[in-house]
This record gives C-alpha cells, sequence and structure tokens, in this order.
C-alpha cells in the first residue's frame, strides 16, 4: 500500500496558529500575522538595531546610571534644558540621567585639611603653623555652589580665606604671643574666616593649630623666656604661701595667749591639787603597766610638783 504525503500541506513552523481549528479566533490570527510580519521581512535589520542599542547601553552606562552614595549629594546639569539645576540637589542612591547630561557629585560631610604655611609676626620674623581645617559645604545650597564655584572649592576658597585670616592674627602679635595662641584665639579666626565662607555656602566648623615652627635662636629665646617667667611665678607662689603661714602661725599664736589669759585665773592651787588627784587616779586604774612616782609633799605625782619644793621622793 503506498502513502502519498502533501508537502505543502505539512506545518511550516513560522506560524503558530497553522493546523489549528479553523474555529479559532480569527482577529489573534491577523494580530499575530501583523506584529511579525515586519519582523521577517526586516530580520537583519532587527538585530543589528538590537546589537548596535545593547553596545550603547553598555558603553553608556556610566555616565548613565550613577549611583549617589552615604554622605553625598549630586547637582544635576541639563545640556539641553536649562544648565545646572540650583534650586535642588539629588539625594542617595541611583540615579539614571541622559547620556549627553552630567551629575556632579559633592561630599557633604565633615572633612578636613592638613596644610601648612608661613607667616610673618610683627616683629618681621617668619613662623611656619601647622593647620588643620574642618569644612564642610552648605547642603541646600551645594547646587549655587557648583555652578560659581566649582568641585575644586577646598583649593579655592576654603585654604585661601584660612590663610588670610591666618596671617591677619599673626601680623598683629608678637612672636612670644604666636607661639602660645590660645584656642580663644584660633576662634577668632575661625569667626573672620566664617564671614566670608559663608558667601561662598561653605560652613567652616574648627581651625586647629597644630605646630608652630620658629627659627631656631628665636624658639631659644622665646623658650628661655617663658622658663625665666615660669619661674618668677613659682617664687611668687612661694612668697604668697610662706606669707600665708606666717599668718596662720599668728592667728594660732594670739589664739593661744587669749586662751592662756582666760585660764589663768582660774588655775587656784586646789584647782592644780585636785587636777594631780585625777591624773593619779586614772595612772592607777591604767590596765598597762606602770610605777607611779609620788613627788612633793602635796602628794601629787612628781611630773606635776613644784620644782621649787621638789626633794628626793618618799616611798618606795
Amino acid at each position: 500500500m503506498t502513502t502519498v504525503i502533501d508537502v505543502d500541506s505539512r506545518p511550516t513552523g513560522d506560524d503558530p496558529f497553522e493546523g489549528a481549528d479553523d474555529s479559532f479566533d480569527a482577529p489573534r490570527r491577523r494580530w499575530y500575522h501583523r506584529i511579525l510580519s515586519p519582523i521577517r521581512e526586516h530580520t537583519t535589520a532587527f538585530v543589528i538595531f538590537g546589537g548596535v542599542l545593547a553596545f550603547f547601553v553598555i558603553y553608556f552606562a556610566p555616565t548613565i546610571f550613577i549611583t549617589v552614595h552615604s554622605g553625598e549629594v549630586g547637582v544635576l546639569y541639563l545640556r539641553f534644558a536649562g544648565g545646572t539645576q540650583t534650586d535642588r540637589v539629588l539625594g542617595e542612591g541611583m540615579k539614571v540621567i541622559a547620556p549627553w547630561d552630567r551629575l556632579f557629585i559633592y561630599n557633604v560631610r565633615v572633612q578636613e585639611v592638613k596644610h601648612e604655611m608661613n607667616a610673618i609676626t610683627d616683629e618681621g620674623l617668619k613662623v611656619k603653623l601647622d593647620l588643620s581645617i574642618r569644612y564642610h559645604p552648605e547642603v541646600e545650597l551645594v547646587g549655587l555652589l557648583q555652578q560659581q564655584v566649582g568641585p575644586n572649592y577646598r583649593d579655592q576658597i576654603v585654604i585661601p580665606e584660612v590663610e588670610s585670616a591666618v596671617r591677619t592674627l599673626v601680623g598683629a602679635s608678637s612672636m612670644t604671643q604666636v607661639y602660645t595662641l590660645q584656642r580663644s584665639v584660633m576662634q577668632t579666626v575661625i569667626n573672620d574666616s566664617l564671614d566670608h565662607l559663608s558667601q561662598k555656602y561653605i560652613r567652616l566648623d574648627q581651625i586647629i593649630l597644630r605646630e608652630v615652627t620658629l627659627p631656631d635662636v628665636v624658639r631659644a629665646q622665646v623658650e628661655n623666656k617663658m622658663t625665666q617667667q615660669e619661674l618668677a611665678e613659682s617664687y611668687q607662689f612661694k612668697l604668697e604661701v610662706a606669707r600665708r603661714e606666717a599668718e596662720r602661725l599668728q592667728i594660732e599664736a594670739n589664739g593661744q595667749k587669749a586662751y592662756n589669759d582666760t585660764v589663768n585665773p582660774s588655775l587656784t592651787p586646789n584647782i592644780l591639787r585636785w587636777q594631780g588627784i585625777e591624773a593619779t587616779r586614772t595612772l592607777a586604774t591604767s590596765p598597762n603597766s606602770k610605777m607611779i612616782i609620788i613627788g612633793d609633799k602635796n602628794g601629787l605625782p612628781l611630773i606635776l610638783g613644784d620644782g621649787s619644793t621638789a626633794t628626793t621622793p618618799q616611798g618606795k
């Protein structure tokens, strides 16, 4: 028996509805052909377009997908829509921007920069100062900072303003005053610098004077002067202590004299004899080993007797 197969009647695989029941929804069949027919006709073009698009996304991904990390904010620059956006900043997280735009990242945490500088005192002597400057940009004004100064604001604004304030302070101070700059003095520098930096959208937190380096000869003279000053202050302190001790002894002697002047009139012979008897009784009742020596004719202990009338002790 011979079987005949109609090749044209076999499913080609191009149409998923081929071979389906004629009762299948005809609108769905028409929709399918309307979508896939252009793709079949332009397969090569679609493949090329997909490859170009994938390359474009991968190549420009670093400028399209940008992460704003913790402690940072972003300032958006729109190339075709007004430039720098000064009225808002972008917070932390993933940001998606057009590849022709730019997102500038700013660290808004407290930052520190160590800086060395030279200054001239009012005596015309050169000193070297080692500073530590702590600052941070104002978060709400970072857009204006980006537009008017830029990311390099530390070197363009912070350090020059602090240097100017410190040089003004040192120029009005002597070498000894510079060598012993106090915290209150540095606070004056902060206040002077803050007025200028606040106009540039930056907050100055603290200036720490880490070290003052003087010329060797000048440093030896300053240290010797300070040593002599401390020695003079120590002598003044010792004199003050001695004066206070003399006053204390004088007050104590006056008190003792006043006491004696008050008590002496009441010390009659009978009172003294009675106190001697009480002392003898206390010695006799003491549990410790003892030897009682009877002194003068009044029967008082020897130590309480009258030396002018003391005789050789009687008894055993």
